[in-house]
């Protein structure tokens, strides 16, 4: 398998199970609506950790073009590998929003209100205030690239231990639920252009029943406030960490 195609593979299943759960709550006459937000962060956590095992070791599971961006903006990886990367990122994010559709095809007409339906696609503020909300998605990422970087430091996991290979994917899913639980509330914790903008692609393109619009106006907040936080992440790792 390629890097693109384990990027494109990887994300899609991170979209599956973290979109499909936040499907799971959300709509009628799911099995688990209504059982909140703990479930959701949870699923998602989970869903980042099962992505990154699934192909950590072709591509290094970025999944995410912030954690692409922050990792060439201090000289993990090539700018040239950039554009490939993000694209199949883009495309996983898609494929994996419209898996999502089709495992919950009978609900949609279920559920009428068309926020809910939307939210099972991509994020939304839960106050709408786009500077206050592009900070969130900033901080909230800048958080995610830093604990990526930090938590899997050579100091913590011993190169060739096993522990490394075998425990790291966890240890990025635990660094998502939390961020989460502590910062997701604002903005939905998109903390991922792929995430977001491929899945609300889906939902602009696919025939859900009585969707609405895919609030394009606020569309550019959770793509660039990831990539600005994911580079200062990246960033301030280089200067804090590889500096000691």
């Amino acid at each position: 398998m390629s890097p693109f195609t384990a990027e494109l593979i990887g994300t899609m299943i991170l979209v599956i199970l973290g979109d499909g759960v936040v499907a799971n709550v959300l709509l009628n006459k799911s099995k688990g609506q209504n059982s909140g937000w703990i479930v959701i962060t949870t699923g998602w956590a989970l869903g980042v950790a099962v992505a990154v095992y699934s192909v950590n070791s072709i591509s290094g599971a970025h999944l995410n073009p912030a954690v692409t961006f922050g990792m060439a903006a201090i000289g993990k990886f090539a700018w040239a590998d950039v554009p490939g990367y993000i694209t199949a990122q883009m495309i996983g994010g898609f494929l994996g929003g419209m898996v999502v559709w089709l495992a919950y095809l009978p609900h949609w007409e279920e559920t009428k209100d068309q926020g809910l339906k939307l939210g099972v696609f991509c994020t939304a503020p839960a106050i709408r205030r786009p500077l206050m909300n592009l900070l969130t998605e900033i901080i909230g990422t800048f958080v995610l690239v830093l604990g990526v970087l930090a938590i899997l430091s050579p100091k913590n996991l011993v190169p060739n231990s096993g522990f490394d290979t075998g425990f790291a994917p966890f240890l990025v899913g635990i660094l998502v639920w939390s961020i989460g639980l502590s910062l997701g509330g604002p903005t939905g914790y998109a903390i991922n252009p792929a995430r977001d903008l491929g899945p609300r692609l889906a939902h602009f393109f696919l025939p859900v029943a009585g969707k609405g619009n895919s609030d394009w106006s606020y569309a550019w907040i959770p793509v660039a406030g990831p990539i600005i936080g994911g580079i200062l992440g990246a960033l301030f790792y280089k200067m804090f960490w590889v500096a000691a």
